[in-house]
């Protein structure tokens, strides 16, 4: 076997060890009660008569909610199933996988209860409606795999609503994007690069890279820095198929007008050109993006590509054509971008001081203490980010976001930073020690061997 097949094998691993243990398990996550029952009298606390009490006392005080139930630590995971991973529109049922695995790392990452809810329809009002009618139940919603331009009025729509009451998230947008900033910021002190002088190429733009640029902006960069492309190639004022989507694309036809300085044409080999930064979210690879064109890049390339679940290009391929530095969304290579390492702790943060919403400035927060965990531990090529087992830097990230809520008046609790880090690592801690207690004791079955 060639070092290359063994390359390819290992890639292709997980995928064969999936179809093998999801049968074995039916399922990744289940309900488990939080309370005491030392003998069926216990009901009589816990489900009527006793549960009138605390009832009454929250149609009195709404707030109590938060007190009495699991609200405040519950998040539903909301999918239409229409852009699952790099999968695409495999519908509600075929996303499941997917929403119990975010599910799983919700609790063990983050302490989080969350709950898959995957909905039959393909309309964007449609899942506006619901989370408006289920948001009682739950601390906080989790968009998640919904097909662009819907996501963006889906995700829209709901944070400028001021009858929703709780955060609201799409994590292949806001979570992707603070992760993958995080790295950014450490790739480019390795490289001796300040963001303002930094050109950038972003390889599709869906709702990730989308979102991309919106921290990116946030972040000092400036839109002349920028060529950006889609499926038809690099965006430009003369897109006139840009222009009669623009209410539906309004940042594709922003980049048409304002990116894209040197007026360049063509498609990604030429949108790569000089750039400093590669930031792809395209179609998943491998062969999106050739060797040949990672080599017209600056010198001490930064290439990040990072569709699932194959790269746009094999990271010893862009290795190997002269990037310096490269991260992907797998964890099974060198600098995982992915957003697990994201919004787990920032639905801690948010749940924990109760937060409203969940604000740029609270992502760019989080993104700025995963970016310092890294440098605290040491910079290298294949160290810009931290791994999904730093566990420390979980409460950290909590934090981090959960007092810029209360920065910015969007908590409904105050809470001083130690005591919010010594609240977000106590939780966090009991749902790994759970499910270590639940493997030790037999309740969750071993994984037998292949």
């Amino acid at each position: 076997m060639t070092n290359q097949d063994e390359r390819l094998a290992k890639a292709n691993q997980p995928a064969i060890d999936a179809l093998r243990l999801h049968p074995l398990y039916r399922g990744k996550i289940q309900t488990a009660p939080k309370c005491a029952i030392r003998g069926l009298d216990d009901f009589s606390i816990w489900y009527t008569p006793g549960v009138a009490a605390p009832c009454k006392a929250i149609q009195a005080d709404e707030e109590l909610v938060f007190e009495y139930t699991n609200r405040a630590n519950s998040v539903s995971v909301v999918t239409d199933g229409t852009r699952v991973l790099g999968l695409g529109d495999i519908g509600p049922k075929a996303g499941m996988p997917v929403m119990e695995g975010k599910a799983l790392i919700f609790k063990y990452l983050g302490g989080v209860d969350a709950i898959p809810l995957c909905l039959k329809t393909t309309s964007a009002d449609d899942i506006i409606n619901t989370v408006r009618l289920i948001q009682p139940t739950f601390g906080g919603i989790n968009l998640e795999d919904i097909s662009q331009p819907k996501c963006f009025k889906v995700l829209d729509t709901l944070r400028a609503d001021p009858d929703v009451e709780i955060p609201v998230f799409h994590d292949d947008q806001q979570g992707t994007a603070t992760v993958l900033l995080a790295g950014l910021i450490n790739a480019l002190k390795l490289t001796k690069r300040e963001i303002h002088n930094t050109r950038f190429a972003l390889v599709g733009m869906g709702a990730a890279n989308v979102a991309t640029l919106r921290l990116l902006l946030a972040s000092g960069v400036s839109m002349e820095q920028i060529v950006a492309t889609d499926s038809r190639g690099i965006l430009h004022r003369e897109r006139s198929d840009v222009y009669a989507q623009r209410k539906d694309y309004p940042d594709k036809w922003r980049l048409c007008l304002e990116s894209n300085a040197d007026e360049r044409r063509g498609g990604i080999a030429e949108a790569l050109q000089d750039a400093d930064v590669c930031i792809a979210f395209a179609t998943p690879g491998p062969g999106v993006i050739k060797p040949e064109w990672v080599k017209t890049m600056a010198r001490d390339a930064i290439v990040f590509p990072c569709s699932n679940p194959v790269p746009e290009i094999w990271p010893w391929e862009a290795l190997e054509a002269g990037a310096r530095i490269v991260g992907t969304g797998r964890s099974d290579f060198a600098n995982q971008l992915n957003n697990s390492l994201g919004f787990p702790a920032i639905f801690r943060g948010a749940l924990d001081v109760r937060a409203r919403t969940i604000s740029d400035e609270m992502c760019l927060a989080c993104a700025a203490e995963l970016a310092l965990f890294a440098e605290e531990k040491g910079l290298d090529e294949e160290h810009i980010i931290p791994t999904m087992s730093d566990w420390d830097v979980f409460p950290r990230e909590a934090t981090a976001t959960g007092m810029k809520a209360q920065e910015q008046g969007l908590a409904r609790i105050t809470i001083s930073r130690d005591d919010l880090y010594a609240m977000t690592s106590q939780k966090m801690r009991e749902a790994r020690e759970m499910v270590e207690l639940l493997m030790r004791e037999g309740a969750i079955q071993p994984i037998p061997d292949a």
